[in-house]
């Protein structure tokens, strides 16, 4: 009788799950990305009102241009694009992004324009379970411009799986096959936003000399649940989720010690190759296939070995990548002015003042159809923080 009472409440739960993934896609999938972008000269006004803290009402008079009306030429020069790099110092050490994809495409275009830079390269992983109209989209945006491709491999990614790892590295293999000499790969998501220009990441890594940004520390009792037992990837046609088995794992390969950290890193194009070719790291990553968030534990537990290249042994919380208001940490940041999601917040436009205070280079998560001043904002300040430290001249269509 027990027995069959669990299997009831089981499958009820089962259903209940189901039914919420369902309603939570259904509303994604009915969400309008239509918003308006207001003339540069009124979102100016706006944002300094909005930094200041004023309650104001955002006008909104201006549709955004669409893609689909415009060729390429038409398109980088109408959207702003730069198209020249800004600086010697600039052209002398290009980027690489990897940017992981499965939603929001006007995001994505908004973050793309933001760090693109003509003399960076970009690698960008759209999740095979993205829509068809979404990866028609990006793959037509990305024809416009030649710094940038599609992963030759894509993944259909499971939150907290090995999935979401291995299209990080599916992109690093294709990076360190292309001509451009970029000196460190940044890995990126479809809902961040850079808080500094593309100069000033540059003299941020650069102060690192060579050495690779993967914050991280030992874990703690609760972390270590996640490479001590074995979890598995569960796919299903309408969610996915990972699996917690009471199954132990056997100790990593090559005696290593475990740390924990975070999965965004900045890391150099010699540990690139370390991690792509030597036997401890990808002896490392076939026993992490089953653990949860191997992104997490990963590129920090590797920057950790002694005489890996830009390895910090010693290293901690060491790297300002990512700025992020979490629900539990309300005491040290202030508050979620948007709302939280997964425990992280969606920035509103009450976050501008701290995110423009921030030292990090970028932000998680920003949403452009909910808040859309808080990213117009964002944008505006950015652009012009870069053309005014322009070392070319500056071409019209580069301003907003």
């Amino acid at each position: 009788m027990i027995s069959r009472m669990r299997h009831i409440l089981a499958c009820c739960a089962v259903g209940i799950l189901f039914s919420v993934i369902l309603y939570t896609r259904i509303c994604e999938e009915n969400t309008s990305s239509t918003y308006h972008q207001l003339p540069a000269r009124d979102l100016t006004e706006v944002c300094d009102a909005l930094i200041e803290g004023k309650t104001i009402q955002v006008p909104k008079n201006l549709p955004t241009g669409s893609f689909g009306q415009s060729n390429c030429a038409d398109y980088v020069t109408q959207n702003h694009y730069i198209t020249r790099p800004l600086s010697v110092e600039e052209a002398a050490f290009p980027i690489a992004y990897i940017m992981t994809l499965h939603k929001r495409f006007d995001m994505f275009e908004r973050l793309f324009r933001a760090i693109y830079m003509p003399q960076n390269i970009y690698c960008i992983h759209i999740d095979k379970k993205a829509s068809r109209e979404f990866q028609t989209r990006v793959k037509k945006l990305l024809g416009c411009f030649p710094n940038t491709f599609i992963a030759s491999k894509a993944e259909w990614v499971v939150y907290a799986g090995i999935s979401r790892l291995q299209a990080d590295l599916n992109c690093m293999n294709d990076l360190v096959k292309s001509q451009v000499p970029w000196k460190y790969v940044i890995n990126t998501c479809g809902q961040d936003f850079p808080l500094k220009t593309n100069k000033e990441i540059i003299q941020y890594l650069k102060s690192f000399k060579g050495k690779n940004i993967a914050p991280g520390i030992l874990p703690t009792p609760f972390k270590a649940r996640r490479t001590n037992y074995i979890h598995r990837e569960q796919r299903y046609s309408l969610f996915s989720f990972m699996l917690w088995t009471l199954v132990r794992k056997t100790p990593p390969p090559h005696n290593l010690t475990i740390y924990t950290g975070s999965a965004y890193i900045a890391v150099s194009r010699e540990f690139v190759d370390f991690v792509l070719n030597d036997p401890c790291a990808t002896d490392f990553l076939e026993w992490s296939k089953d653990t949860f968030s191997p992104d997490e534990h990963y590129w920090v537990t590797l920057n950790r070995i002694p005489g890996v290249p830009g390895s910090m042994p010693n290293g901690s919380w060491e790297g300002d990548l990512r700025a992020v208001k979490w629900s539990n940490m309300e005491s040290t940041h202030g508050g979620c002015h948007g709302h939280y999601v997964r425990s992280i917040c969606i920035y509103g436009t009450g976050d501008l003042k701290w995110l423009l205070n921030s030292t990090s280079l970028f932000a998680n998560k920003f949403e452009l159809e909910t808040y859309p001043p808080t990213v117009e904002c964002l944008e505006q300040i950015l652009r012009e923080r870069a053309l005014n430290h322009s070392e070319v001249p500056v071409e019209p269509s580069w301003y907003f």
